[in-house]
């Protein structure tokens, strides 16, 4: 697996940009600047699986597995979404897709916030993420600031 980080500082507190991110209306604009169609399914809680959907239906089911409300979430994703929502565990797609493992870790000082994404991933999937998650996080920072 290939460690990838990325974070970003935003002018909001730590309560507004957790909310912002994970809030289903406001998740579908921020990641569908890198991922059009994006949206999720599911409750961001220790122990609940996310189903992270694209615009074909298709996408990946991750496990919650750490979650601090506005300081830290561990995703581990289980499985690949078939177009219809069926589940592929077995799959060579599936095969690069199940391990990967997303983080996000809040850091809140004043009324500013250090967010950070981290990943491990299958090295296939290091392009999709450095071109998506840059452009994704400003736009995220965009619409925190904005309001």
């Amino acid at each position: 697996m290939k460690k990838l980080e990325y974070s970003i500082d935003i002018n909001a507190t730590t309560e507004k940009i957790w909310t912002t991110m994970l809030s289903p209306e406001t998740y579908a604009v921020w990641t569908n600047i890198s991922w059009p169609g994006s949206f999720y399914q599911g409750n961001w809680k220790q122990g609940e699986n996310i189903r992270f959907i694209s615009e074909n239906g298709s996408g990946t089911l991750a496990a919650i597995t750490q979650f601090e409300p506005y300081r830290y979430i561990l995703a581990n994703h289980i499985a690949v979404l078939l177009p219809g929502g069926a589940e592929d565990r077995e799959s060579e797609m599936a095969g690069s897709w199940i391990g990967t493992t997303e983080s996000y870790t809040f850091t809140g000082k004043d009324n500013t916030t250090h967010l950070k994404v981290e990943m491990a991933v299958n090295p296939h999937w290091e392009k999709m993420f450095n071109d998506g998650w840059p452009n994704a996080l400003a736009k995220l920072k965009e619409i925190c600031e904005a309001s």
